[in-house]
């Protein structure tokens, strides 16, 4: 059976098993019994990557079939540090679950878009989990806490998806929320307030913020980063993925 390595996101985790991304998503996000419930985002890695700081040959030794002849569901590699060991170019495809098992897999392009005018907001998956509103586009915002920190915080590299404000972007203080689905709007405002380009261009909505949001919500995709380099991964208009993926869009907005 072929053995594929994945990079979990929820949690951080490089992963080893023998389920092709669809199963394995389905397996990731409703257990094997379908007793537990929850998304789940991740990587597929090119299989012949190696990093000394990961003992991959082992776990890909340890991802045997069970006796009965079934497919190894999962081996943990590492749970501690993956991102900043895994370089962007060993990554493929991005796969977004629902909790119920519906998987989605995103394409990186060649380049990021053009930032969109307003404010933004940025969901943080790896290696923290911060809730950040920022005047930055979502390249400036990577720069601003990797290569070029213009504060004491800085990361290796960061995985983050941003995430869609409305009319808050453009008019925090009397925007209207719309169907916004966020529970916690008056602080949110306040955070969107305190932006001033010119002087404090990013603000922490939540430290630590549940890494599950509704994809709906995902304005423009997805970026993952390590040093200097940004991949991009587009999310899929609504209207194509009602079209396409009308089963996962669906299970998406349960």
């Amino acid at each position: 059976m072929t053995i594929h390595l994945y990079f979990s996101l929820i949690p951080e985790a490089l992963i080893a098993s023998m389920l092709p991304p669809e199963q394995f998503g389905q397996y990731y996000a409703t257990g094997h019994k379908y007793k537990s419930k929850g998304q789940a985002i991740f990587f597929e890695v090119d299989p012949s990557f190696r990093h000394p700081f990961f003992n991959i040959d082992e776990g890909l030794e340890r991802c045997v079939p069970h006796p009965d002849g079934a497919p190894k569901n999962s081996v943990y590699i590492s749970i501690y540090r993956v991102l900043e060991h895994i370089p962007v170019s060993a990554l493929g495809k991005l796969y977004l679950s629902t909790a119920y098992g519906h998987t989605l897999g995103l394409s990186r392009t060649d380049a990021p878009p053009p930032p969109a005018s307003g404010l933004h907001m940025y969901q943080d998956l790896a290696p923290v989990n911060s809730l950040v509103v920022s005047a930055l586009g979502p390249v400036d915002y990577y720069q601003g806490v990797t290569s070029q920190p213009a504060k004491f915080i800085r990361f290796p590299g960061l995985c983050f998806v941003e995430l869609g404000l409305g009319a808050l972007s453009t008019d925090p203080a009397n925007g209207v929320v719309g169907d916004l689905p966020y529970s916690f709007i008056h602080h949110l405002r306040e955070a969107l307030l305190e932006l001033e380009p010119a002087s404090k261009q990013s603000k922490l909505v939540h430290r630590v913020h549940s890494l599950e949001f509704p994809y709906r919500m995902v304005k423009s995709g997805f970026y993952m980063g390590n040093g200097p380099d940004l991949a991009f991964y587009p999310m899929p208009p609504h209207e194509v993925l009602r079209r396409e993926h009308n089963g996962w869009w669906r299970s998406a907005n349960l």
